[in-house]
Parts: C-alpha cells; structure tokens; sequence
C-alpha cells in the first residue's frame, strides 16, 4: 500500500514513540513517507530498532511488530534520539509527547522540551504539529512562542504550525488514523492547508479546520463527555446492585432507545486520556473564572470507584487482613498492555494497605510489580477473593469453573467484566459484579 509522497514532503519525524507515536509513525511509513521517530529514552529506541514493540496493534492482518520490521527492513522507518541526525532528513515535525497530570496539575516539562529540541533544528519552510492533547490555549501561548524564541523564525511566516487532535483508542491505532474524522486548526490558513497536506497522506476520513483553540478545547471535552458518562453509569451500578437487579441488563435495556448510549461500567477510568481530560480543562476554566463542577464531580466519582470496590469484596470477606486476593487484569483496559493510571493498580494499592495479600496476574503488561506473578496458578490457588478487573485473550478462553475450584471455599469473586455465570461457580462462592 506503499504510495511515494515525495511530494507532499521531504520527510516526518515523529516526536514520541509511545502508544500513540509509533502507530503514527508506522502509518506514515506504510504509505511511502520517509519517517524518523524520536524518543529520548535510548532503551527503547534500541528495541524499536531491532523490532520490538510491546503494544498489542495491528492492521490488516500484521502485527505492529511485524509492520515495524518491514519499515526498518525497507529503510522508510528508523528511530533515533538525535533531533539533528534527523533534521538532515526531514522538514515535518508531529510532537505526540503528553502533558502528565499529577495532584491535578499538568506537567509541560516533557513537550517544552521537545519543542525546545525542534526549535533548534527547525529551518525555513520546515512544518510543526502537535498532536498532544493540551491544556486549550497551549500551541499558540505556549508552544508558538517557544518555537519562536528559541529558533529565531516566525511561526506563520517562517515555518508552518498547526494544532491536530489525537482521537485513537489504543489497540485500534492504524485503523483509526486512517478512517477517524481529523479536527485541526493552523496559525494562519497557509499552515491550515500545508498540514491538512501532510496528514491526509494518511488520514482518509473527512477533515475539520477550525481555529486552533476550538480544536484543543474540543479534544479535551470529547474526553470529558465520556468521563462523565462513566461517572453516570457507576452511580446507576451502585442503585442496580442495591434495588437488586442487573447493572449490564438495565444498560441494555435503557439503551434500546434510540437516543440513550450510556457506556458500560467497569473498575474506573484508566489510561492517558481520559483520567487527565478534566485536569486540562481546569486551568483554563480557573483562569476564566469559570465553574466545572459537574466536571469535578464526575471525576470523583470515578476516582472512588477503586475504593468502593474493595469496600464491597471486605464486606463479604469480613476482614482484608492476611486474606489472599488474586488480581487478573493490570491493564487500564481490556486487551491493552497499557498500565498508566490503571484502576486495577489503583484496587490492588487499596487492597494492600487494608491488609490483604494480592498475587496478580496479567499476561499483557510487561511492567514488573512486586505483586505481580507470571503464572495464573500461583495466583488462584487457594485465594480468599479473585477480582477480574481486565479481560486479555488468554481469560477469554478460560474454564471459570475450574479456576474458582482451585480457590479456598466461601471465597469471594468479583467479575468486573461480566464475564463469570452464576452456574460456573459453587453455591459456596460469592459471586460480586459491577
């Protein structure tokens, strides 16, 4: 599917090579651009290059580490941590580094310093795009004035900069760069139409230019929504478990109507994008003197959803304290390999601090945890409680039945996935759900 865009540009290089970057810089490759990806993390730099990705993507049929060794093997991909080695070869930036969020403040250090490290390669009728999600106002009272000071050259005038938003789901990566509508906005209309150029070579869906900081605002809230959804649909778990009826029924039902999508409840919001959303909107509200607290309350609430979980498991167990609990599932989702800010982390901290002993188990992730065991039957064997808090392929094909079997009688499970029946279990198990 190879297309030459020598065209369109010299070259790409993509400023991150985490969950999103590396999807994005392997989509640039399979269509025909030269892509350099950086990261500053020399570890990892040296796995790319020998073809190694931990994530769980793919597209037509190949794996990302099967795409990823084509495009080193053609020479279309290569990674480096040099900005100048690559500015010899390119003359299009895309920076896909995130603002972290801790104690609800965000923190800039990580992009400052890419733009930073642009700047000084940057030359004329080089092109910028961040595609981060960012606090709204940040590429052009931030990023645009950075750019600017450190390199010399104008923005709009100089070089091309322009703001696009970042809509993928992480394990859908190269699907959804190519067919997800894209929202972006330029500094000014030439910069506009040169960066629409550039991510059309992959991007195949319909395309929306506004100003820039409509499109920063709107990728933020698109993240919210869905937080609050979420936050919507737990308060309805906790009325359905104690009016005693099903909480996965009752979504079902409710959601027959065509103007009712209420999303699924699960063990809380994990992952980058959403558990961050509110925190990037925050500053700027403050700043305005403007109030969120729907906004605030909804994140709350799905903050304490870990807290309320294991709050339900020891009221059954009575006690925490030396009871063995097993964990199946780290990861902020299902089928993902991704544990940042994961409410199963979050459930295993509030396990152990209540005095529980917690064996985990997830065959995705490959972050190392002094819990985290790498075999199932350590974990079950003779547990007091097992909480499945993220499916990964190997649960699906599971015999629930024989699993709780292995664990002590009277014990507790907590089927956050709706995946256990009533019938696999024994009339001595308690079987907990969302």
């Amino acid at each position: 599917m190879k297309e030459n865009q020598t065209q369109v540009t010299k070259g790409i290089a993509v400023i991150g090579l985490g969950f999103i970057g590396l999807p994005l810089a392997l989509s640039f490759a399979m269509r025909g651009a030269r892509v350099r990806g950086i990261d500053v993390l020399p570890e990892l730099i040296e796995e790319i290059n020998h073809g190694v990705s931990h994530h769980l993507e793919q597209y037509n049929g190949m794996t990302i580490r099967d795409i990823l060794k084509e495009q080193l093997q053609t020479g279309q991909f290569r990674a480096t941590t040099s900005y100048q080695e690559a500015s010899q070869e390119v003359d299009t930036y895309i920076v896909t580094v995130g603002i972290p969020v801790a104690n609800g403040a965000g923190n800039y250090s990580y992009i400052d310093s890419a733009c930073s490290s642009i700047a000084k390669v940057l030359k004329k009728g080089d092109t910028v795009i961040i595609r981060s999600t960012v606090i709204p106002g940040t590429t052009e009272e931030r990023i645009a004035p950075l750019l600017q000071e450190v390199s010399g050259l104008v923005p709009g005038e100089d070089f091309y900069l322009a703001y696009a938003s970042e809509r993928i789901a992480e394990g859908k990566a190269f699907e959804e760069f190519e067919n997800m509508p894209l929202a972006m906005g330029g500094i000014n209309e030439q910069s506009a139409q040169r960066v629409k150029e550039i991510l059309t070579i992959v991007t195949r869906a319909e395309v929306t230019i506004s100003n820039i900081k409509t499109v920063e605002t709107a990728k933020v809230i698109e993240n919210i929504q869905r937080d609050v959804n979420i936050a919507m649909v737990q308060e309805f778990a906790k009325f359905a478990q104690s009016f005693g009826i099903d909480t996965g029924e009752l979504i079902k039902v409710a959601n027959t109507h065509k103007r009712v999508n209420l999303l699924v409840p699960g063990p809380g919001v994990g992952g980058y994008c959403l558990p961050n959303a509110f925190y990037y909107l925050e500053p700027k509200a403050t700043e305005l003197g403007v109030s969120l607290n729907l906004l605030k309350r909804a994140r709350d609430i799905n903050d304490g959803v870990p807290n309320h979980i294991v709050t339900r498991v020891e009221k059954e167990l009575g006690t925490l304290v030396g009871k063995k609990v097993a964990v199946l599932g780290l990861a902020m989702k299902d089928y993902s390999n991704d544990d940042r800010i994961s409410p199963p982390i979050d459930i295993v901290k509030v396990l152990q601090e209540r005095g529980a002993q917690v064996l985990a188990y997830d065959p995705a992730v490959v972050t190392e945890y002094s819990f985290k065991h790498s075999n199932l039957k350590d974990c079950i064997e003779q547990a007091d409680a097992m909480l499945l808090l993220a499916m990964q392929e190997e649960f699906r094909h599971l015999n629930w039945a024989e699993v709780i079997q292995q664990m002590k009688p009277n014990a507790v499970v907590f089927d956050a996935k709706n995946v256990i029946a009533k019938d696999q279990i024994s009339n001595h198990v308690t079987l907990l759900k969302i």
